[in-house]
């Protein structure tokens, strides 16, 4: 406890501090990772979710998109204690923005049910809670694009220009949103506190980031069950479970 309270210290005495999370956090809410064992990429083809193969052949992409979908995420997943504690963390004002590498929307949903208004929330890779149309950039839920996909209207398309509508992820082959990316340098290259959370910090551009951070003197706290490339550098690290140790630092801040 000694050291989650030093860590707590540091994000309260930081005039600017943000977090990074990744598939760690989500694991707990049973969302599967993308690598690893058990991941997504051990049960379906990567090359098959790639952006070309979606600009040949939508609809045979959707028809695959559908399935991994309802292996990734399903109508009764929901936040846990370590996505509830990042929005209490949030909400306070201990945290400026929020950086994650996952795709689910559960952050969005624990900002949600906080009373007060939570800061930024930067999705690096996109939202599959999102289909965007690749003709003229317009979003709609997720949920229509899947039913009309499901009815065998494929690939679903956009109601404005009838362009044909992708999941707002990033899938491979794509470059990162370069709003969310730059957004997510300037909070890095900002803070004085960097909290990294559920992230390998082995996939980039998003490992960079807390790099980034300590190269600008931020202290740089790491809550992950495996070794990360950073824990070195970090001041803080903690081979923990997130559900456990981010309602904990949450705690110790008087939360």
């Amino acid at each position: 406890m000694d050291r989650i309270d030093a860590a707590a210290r540091e994000l309260r005495d930081a005039d600017v501090a943000a977090a990074l999370t990744g598939a760690g956090v989500s694991a707990p809410s049973g969302v599967p990772p993308f690598r690893g064992e058990g991941g997504i990429w051990s049960e379906y083809d990567p090359d098959a979710f790639d952006v070309w193969r979606f600009r040949r052949t939508p609809g045979e992409f959707w028809t695959d998109w559908l399935d991994l979908r309802a292996d990734l995420l399903d109508a009764d997943t929901e936040p846990n204690a370590a996505h509830r504690a990042l929005a209490d963390l949030s909400a306070a004002g201990h945290l400026d923005a929020l950086l994650t590498q996952n795709i689910d929307g559960l952050h969005g949903d624990a900002a949600s049910g906080v009373s007060a208004d939570a800061n930024e929330i930067v999705e690096l890779h996109g939202n599959v809670r999102r289909a965007a149309c690749r003709n003229c950039g317009r979003t709609t839920a997720a949920d229509d694009a899947h039913e009309r996909a499901e009815s065998g209207d494929l690939p679903p398309r956009c109601d404005v220009c009838d362009g044909a509508l992708k999941p707002d992820a990033v899938l491979f082959g794509e470059q990162l949103p370069r709003g969310a990316l730059a957004s997510a340098h300037e909070h890095a290259h900002a803070s004085d506190a960097f909290l990294v959370a559920g992230s390998s910090l082995t996939v980039e551009p998003a490992a960079s980031l807390p790099a980034a951070a300590a190269d600008g003197g931020a202290t740089l706290v790491v809550v992950n069950l495996d070794e990360t490339p950073l824990d070195e550098r970090a001041d803080y690290v903690f081979r923990e479970d997130v559900t456990e140790v981010l309602p904990a630092l949450r705690d110790a801040l008087g939360e």
